[in-house]
């Protein structure tokens, strides 16, 4: 199982003509290691993963495969999502062969696949990577909203350890498994995140992190512990969630790492312009 309770969403970096740029997505990750960061998730919900293309994509696991601190310190958590499920599943078995420690499995936008279909993509891909996943639902991005049923099925597949569910909260209180089986609910991003905790969401996929890797995990692991916040803390964490979520989030997170002296580069168009 994963036993952080708290990972980071990094930003992919690209150069000025958008294309990636590897060493700056790394050298963005060893930053938060330094800083105690002992979880992150690379290619999955600063939504950038439907915008790289397959050998990107492999590139990426590459080049974090070469770095044997990371790898070896860090539960890594992958994206892996695509509109085909054919290269969905090649890049979960080159995940196969790797020390990555789990991947996040995302629905294709758009397309809108049938909920039998999507539990075969399910399915293909979790075989195909034998790693733990943890499913990925945001019908607002991708126009499919996974059922308290299929989720259910889902669940009880051994290697599914969790839901990322970006939908409706409410949803998980019907989450109901044949066994006992242990599972993790995290919210996506810090909005509502008080308000997520107390309907039972135990873990968190941040974004604001990139920021204040600490100072988001210490106000996380309070709400869960249903205890008060102090108030220059909590006013602390205000500021960096509004520097993050007011207007793109994305846009706003690689202009004030790039501030502090760090190269995550221009967005890929249209987010930017």
């Amino acid at each position: 199982m994963l036993n952080e309770v708290y990972h980071i969403a990094v930003p992919t970096a690209f150069y000025s003509d958008e294309s990636l740029n590897v060493e700056g997505t790394i050298n963005h990750i060893k930053n938060l290691y330094q800083k105690g960061v002992r979880s992150v998730l690379v290619c999955g919900s600063t939504g950038e993963q439907h915008s790289l293309s397959l050998d990107e994509k492999l590139i990426l696991v590459e080049a974090i495969e070469k770095e044997e601190e990371l790898i070896n310190n860090m539960e890594i958590i992958f994206g892996v999502a695509s509109i085909r499920q054919k290269e969905a599943v090649e890049l979960a078995k080159h995940i196969s062969k790797t020390n990555i420690a789990a991947i996040l499995i995302g629905y294709p936008p758009y397309i809108k696949p049938s909920q039998e279909e999507a539990i075969r993509y399910t399915e293909k891909i979790v075989s195909a990577s034998k790693k733990y996943a943890i499913l990925y639902n945001n019908p607002g991005r991708t126009g499919f909203d996974l059922e308290v049923e299929t989720i259910n099925k889902l669940l009880n597949i051994e290697n599914i350890i969790g839901i990322k569910e970006a939908g409706e909260k409410t949803k998980i209180k019907n989450i109901k498994l044949e066994n006992d089986k242990q599972y993790y609910i995290y919210a996506g991003g810090e909005q509502g995140l008080e308000d997520k905790t107390a309907h039972g969401f135990n873990r968190l996929s941040s974004i604001a992190g990139n920021l204040d890797p600490v100072g988001i995990r210490n106000w996380f692991e309070v709400l869960l512990k249903g205890e008060n916040h102090r108030e220059e803390e909590l006013e602390k964490v205000k500021n960096v969630l509004n520097i993050v979520y007011t207007g793109s989030p994305l846009v706003n997170l690689k202009k004030e790492l790039n501030s502090q002296g760090e190269d995550l580069g221009v967005c890929r168009s249209p987010l930017g312009n």
